[in-house]
Protein backbone atom coordinates (compact mmCIF):
# COMPACT_ATOMS: atom_id res chain seq x y z
CA UNK A 1 0.00 0.00 0.00
CA UNK A 2 1.26 3.27 -1.02
CA UNK A 3 1.65 6.28 1.12
CA UNK A 4 -1.23 8.04 -0.56
CA UNK A 5 -3.51 4.88 -0.39
CA UNK A 6 -2.82 4.89 3.51
CA UNK A 7 -3.80 8.53 3.86
CA UNK A 8 -7.29 7.84 2.28
CA UNK A 9 -8.38 5.18 4.88
CA UNK A 10 -10.21 6.06 7.46
CA UNK A 11 -9.27 6.22 11.35
CA UNK A 12 -10.64 2.89 12.53
CA UNK A 13 -8.84 1.37 9.45
CA UNK A 14 -5.60 3.16 9.94
CA UNK A 15 -5.79 2.28 14.07
CA UNK A 16 -6.39 -1.16 13.20
CA UNK A 17 -3.48 -1.16 10.46
CA UNK A 18 -1.20 0.58 13.00
CA UNK A 19 -1.96 -1.89 15.94
CA UNK A 20 -1.32 -4.48 13.36
CA UNK A 21 1.82 -4.03 12.07
CA UNK A 22 3.34 -2.58 15.88
CA UNK A 23 2.01 -5.99 17.33
CA UNK A 24 5.23 -5.97 19.60
CA UNK A 25 7.19 -9.06 18.18
CA UNK A 26 8.45 -8.63 14.60
CA UNK A 27 6.91 -12.07 13.35
CA UNK A 28 3.18 -11.32 14.41
CA UNK A 29 4.04 -7.85 12.74
CA UNK A 30 4.83 -9.97 9.83
CA UNK A 31 2.06 -12.62 9.32
CA UNK A 32 -0.74 -10.21 11.49
CA UNK A 33 0.02 -7.08 10.00
CA UNK A 34 0.95 -8.16 6.42
CA UNK A 35 -2.31 -10.28 6.36
CA UNK A 36 -4.10 -6.43 7.21
CA UNK A 37 -2.09 -4.39 5.16
CA UNK A 38 -2.95 -5.81 1.78
CA UNK A 39 -6.35 -6.35 2.40
CA UNK A 40 -7.26 -3.15 4.93
CA UNK A 41 -8.96 -0.95 1.88
CA UNK A 42 -11.50 -3.47 1.10
CA UNK A 43 -12.44 -5.04 4.06
CA UNK A 44 -15.66 -5.21 5.56
CA UNK A 45 -17.33 -3.66 8.84
CA UNK A 46 -17.95 -7.39 9.88
CA UNK A 47 -14.14 -8.72 9.12
CA UNK A 48 -12.86 -5.32 10.51
CA UNK A 49 -14.54 -6.44 14.10
CA UNK A 50 -13.27 -9.94 13.69
CA UNK A 51 -9.47 -8.23 13.29
CA UNK A 52 -10.05 -5.93 16.35
CA UNK A 53 -10.96 -9.15 18.35
CA UNK A 54 -7.74 -11.25 16.75
CA UNK A 55 -5.87 -7.80 17.69
CA UNK A 56 -6.84 -8.67 21.62
CA UNK A 57 -4.98 -11.90 21.67
CA UNK A 58 -1.68 -12.18 23.22
CA UNK A 59 1.39 -12.30 20.88
CA UNK A 60 2.98 -15.14 22.15
CA UNK A 61 -0.47 -17.58 21.39
CA UNK A 62 -0.91 -15.83 18.17
CA UNK A 63 2.82 -16.57 16.85
CA UNK A 64 2.10 -20.16 17.87
CA UNK A 65 -0.90 -20.70 16.44
CA UNK A 66 -0.11 -18.71 12.97
CA UNK A 67 3.07 -20.81 12.92
CA UNK A 68 1.46 -23.85 13.23
CA UNK A 69 3.11 -24.90 16.12
CA UNK A 70 0.48 -24.83 18.40
CA UNK A 71 -2.60 -25.71 17.23
CA UNK A 72 -5.94 -22.92 17.54
CA UNK A 73 -7.94 -24.06 20.42
CA UNK A 74 -11.87 -24.08 20.05
CA UNK A 75 -12.36 -21.04 22.38
CA UNK A 76 -10.14 -18.92 20.37
CA UNK A 77 -10.81 -20.33 16.58
CA UNK A 78 -12.51 -18.09 14.56
CA UNK A 79 -13.15 -17.94 10.50
CA UNK A 80 -10.51 -14.77 10.52
CA UNK A 81 -7.98 -16.38 12.12
CA UNK A 82 -8.00 -19.65 9.92
CA UNK A 83 -7.67 -17.04 7.24
CA UNK A 84 -4.72 -14.96 8.59
CA UNK A 85 -3.18 -18.92 8.99
CA UNK A 86 -4.18 -19.89 5.77
CA UNK A 87 -2.51 -16.70 4.11
CA UNK A 88 0.94 -17.29 6.33
CA UNK A 89 1.07 -21.21 4.09
CA UNK A 90 1.12 -22.48 7.85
Amino acid sequence: MTEPEHATLDARRKRLLFRATHRGTHENDLLIGGFIAARIAVLTETELDALEEITELPDVDLAEWLTGRRPIPSESDSPMLRRIKDAAGK
